[in-house]
C-alpha cells in the first residue's frame, strides 16, 4: 500500500507542476477574453508555441501515465479523493512561487480538504485492487505489484 500512496502523491505533485507551468505560460500570453477569441487562430498559435504551456501539457501527460498505474493498483473511490492533495499543494505553491494572495477563507477551505484527505487515507483496508486475469486473447501486465 505504501507504493500506491507514494504513486498517488507523485501524481498529485506532477499535476501541481503542470498547473504552475500552465499558469506561467498563460501569464505570458495574457488574458483570454472576447477580444482574444475574435483572433482565435493567433491565440491558438500563441498558446501552442508557448514553451511553458507546452511543458505544462507534457507534464500533465506524464501525470496521466502515473495515474493509470495508480488506477491499476487501488480502487478509484480510494485514490481520487486522495488526489485532493493537489488542491492543497496548488494553493501552497501559488502563494510561494507565484506570490498570489490567499485569503483566510481559502486557507480554511484548504484545512477542510486536508481533513477529508486524512479521513480517506485511513481507509486503506480493502483499497488495493486484486490482480486480475488477462481478458480472453489479451495479456495482462502488472507494474510493481
Amino acid at each position: 500500500m505504501f507504493k500506491s500512496l507514494a504513486l498517488i502523491f507523485l501524481a498529485a505533485l506532477i499535476g501541481v507542476a503542470g498547473q504552475l507551468l500552465l499558469k506561467v505560460g498563460v501569464g505570458q500570453i495574457g488574458r483570454i477574453d472576447g477580444d482574444a477569441l475574435k483572433h482565435l487562430g493567433g491565440l491558438i498559435a500563441r498558446v501552442c508555441l508557448n514553451p511553458w504551456v507546452v511543458l505544462g501539457i507534457a507534464t500533465y501527460g506524464l501525470g496521466a501515465v502515473v495515474w493509470i498505474v495508480v488506477l491499476s493498483r487501488v480502487q478509484l473511490s480510494f485514490a481520487y479523493p486522495l488526489l485532493g492533495l493537489s488542491y492543497v499543494l496548488v494553493v501552497l505553491s501559488s502563494a510561494l512561487f507565484l506570490h498570489e494572495h490567499v485569503t483566510p477563507v481559502r486557507w480554511l477551505g484548504v484545512l477542510l480538504i486536508v481533513g477529508g484527505i486524512a479521513l480517506v487515507s485511513r481507509t486503506t483496508q480493502g483499497a488495493e485492487q486484486p490482480a486480475q486475469a488477462a481478458p480472453a486473447g489479451g495479456s495482462a501486465t502488472t507494474i510493481g505489484r
